[in-house]
């Protein structure tokens, strides 16, 4: 008997189905199986996937109801919406300055304890209005739709303080109530030190764990706690604390780990069971093997070595040491602003030396798995969700090396076209 179904997307060139692990990362040469059928075909119906397979075995054994849509694929790629696990995208504000700082040779860390860098986007976005920091997250969420990202997680920490850290929080998940994208929430007020606890960091931790942690689980705000743990933010002590008191809360640990040095922040992960630990850019070798051996998630933001003018992560140590990795815009006011994941798939083939199968695998299944969403999303198979992409390009590798522009011909979210 035939399969009924509302959506027929066939003859593509290539579907890059990334089938097969949806129950743990791809590590090592996985990377490179981007389980490829030529001449492709995906079948939907209600919002799920219902077959992906040869075209002519799909028009065989599926029937299309009156209202089915069909696109022809032909010439192109169809692969799974990108997911970005790593932004920061709910803000005011913007921070052209200090491009133009870093360009005459202020480093991130000198312009953030001036009083700028984060302190300064923190400023502008508890002075903007949640209406007006809904419509400019959406505008944003938007401009990731049409770069081809189904899924995207959202950390808070433009506020630093109780209340505000709650209401960037609401806003982030009235935009998940309201945009086509399935949003994951991350609760980060320990993204820097307030000007006014710069002399008693302490009580700030205290402040995190015996104030904010509480509100954010009662009010079920968010799935996952970060922390910025670098020399000269929080340092290891005070990222374990909030971590392992955030986990008693039902909070899932990730944290900004050894970006500007080599601070065990990669360690610390391990140690907490963390999901991910991100940037990494000056990640020890000893980090990166007790990641390998706890199943931390590497992911990487290539946008913003990139952006700051800074080497870029040690990719192929992490892959070669059995490291599972992700790929991220981090998208952010200050040291990433962009919301291109075809930009960021170029970077981490040209900078840190991915082949385009790996990027692409760390764009989609693994990335999925950063925010524990690959059981719904970051593969095209049968009883996830429609989340499709059709890229204007010939071949998976295409994409990578037409840089610069935007590729995507359609998105089907939930087997709905929304771009």
């Amino acid at each position: 008997m035939k399969q009924s179904v509302d959506l027929l997307i066939k003859n593509a060139a290539q579907v890059l189905t990334m089938a097969g692990f949806s129950h743990r990362p791809k590590r090592g040469s996985e990377l490179e199986d981007l389980a490829i059928i030529s001449g492709g075909a995906v079948a939907a119906l209600e919002g799920k996937i219902i077959a992906v397979g040869k075209t002519a075995d799909i028009e065989s054994s599926t029937q299309l109801l009156p209202h089915a849509r069909v696109f022809d694929a032909w010439g192109k790629v169809v692969m799974p919406c990108f997911v970005d696990p790593h932004t920061h995208l709910v803000f005011a504000g913007s921070r052209q300055a200090e491009f133009e700082l870093r360009l005459k040779g202020a480093t991130y860390m000198e312009i953030m304890q001036a009083g700028g860098g984060i302190l300064s986007t923190v400023k502008a976005t508890l002075q903007a209005s949640r209406g007006g920091l809904e419509e400019m997250g959406r505008r944003r969420l938007d401009m990731f739709m049409k770069q081809g990202v189904g899924t995207v997680e959202i950390k808070s920490g433009y506020a630093l303080n109780t209340e505000g850290e709650i209401r960037l929080l609401e806003v982030i998940r009235h935009l998940s109530q309201t945009h086509a994208l399935d949003i994951v929430p991350t609760f980060m007020g320990a993204h820097a030190f307030p000007p006014e606890y710069k002399d008693r960091q302490d009580d700030f931790v205290r402040l995190v764990i015996e104030e904010m942690l509480p509100r954010v689980a009662e009010e079920k705000l968010a799935e996952f706690c970060d922390v910025f743990c670098e020399e000269g933010v929080f340092n290891i002590e005070q990222s374990e604390s909030i971590l392992e008191s955030a986990k008693k809360y039902g909070l899932l640990p990730k944290l900004h780990a050894d970006e500007i040095v080599s601070f065990g922040g990669a360690e610390l992960a391990a140690r907490v069971g963390a999901v991910s630990a991100d940037h990494l850019l000056k990640v020890s070798l000893q980090g990166m093997e007790e990641m390998a051996e706890a199943g931390v998630i590497a992911v990487l933001l290539p946008g913003t070595a990139f952006f700051l003018m800074e080497p870029f992560a040690p990719a192929r140590e992490m892959i070669d040491r059995g490291v599972a990795v992700a790929l991220s815009t981090d998208r952010n006011p200050g040291s990433s602003p962009t919301e291109s994941m075809q930009l960021i798939i170029t970077l981490a083939c040209l900078k840190m030396k991915l082949t385009p199968a790996e990027a692409l695998s760390a764009a989609t299944i693994n990335a999925a798995h950063a925010l524990r969403r690959a059981g719904a999303v970051g593969s095209l198979e049968a009883g996830k969700q429609a989340d499709i992409l059709i890229m204007d390009a010939p071949d998976y590798r295409y994409i990578p090396y037409h840089y610069g522009v935007n590729l995507v011909e359609s998105v089907y979210k939930r087997g709905v076209k929304v771009v």
